[in-house]
């Protein structure tokens, strides 16, 4: 049985997803969601719990792409959080958060901002979900980490390339 991608309107919406301008020729699929890897240290337990919780949190995102066959390509979105209480690491928590793109009909300057800033995009808030979970069960207050704009991101990062 074939999939259908249509929005309930007709049009594709696996291509329209990723913004693309030929909605009849670009294919934009997610094939699998996975969690590569997750590390969780809370390396001053129980004591961390003992004094008043006014955290500073740093977070840290990288993300990586790499072309597994023909249209298909891997992304892997890594998330990395520190959070420090009266300059005491109270925890460090990293998830590396994998998916598998299927797509078609992108240019090569379309296809790099797709893996460079919209796959990113749909994998974060599995990233950020399992950030959360890692933190609380670690006996830390909820962490929800704020939306991030990876269009930004992409636009800053390929700026900084081209004035290298």
């Amino acid at each position: 049985m074939a999939e259908d991608n249509t929005n309930g309107n007709g049009k594709d919406s696996s291509a329209t997803a990723a913004g693309g301008q030929d909605a009849q020729q670009q294919r934009f699929q997610i094939a699998k969601v996975y969690l590569s890897d997750v590390s969780f240290e809370a390396p001053n337990t129980p004591e961390a719990f003992r004094s008043e919780w006014k955290p500073q949190v740093d977070v840290e995102l990288g993300s990586r792409a790499k072309n597994l066959d023909e249209n298909t390509y891997d992304v892997l979105l890594t998330v990395t959080v520190t959070a420090k209480n009266n300059e005491q690491t109270a925890y460090l928590c990293e998830v590396k958060q994998g998916g598998v793109f299927r797509l078609e009909g992108f240019t090569n300057q379309e296809l790099d901002r797709v893996l460079g800033a919209f796959c990113p995009g749909q994998l974060f808030p599995f990233a950020r979900e399992a950030i959360n979970d890692l933190v609380v069960k670690g006996g830390f207050p909820q962490l929800l980490l704020a939306p991030v704009n990876f269009e930004a991101l992409y636009q800053q990062q390929r700026q900084q390339a081209t004035q290298q």
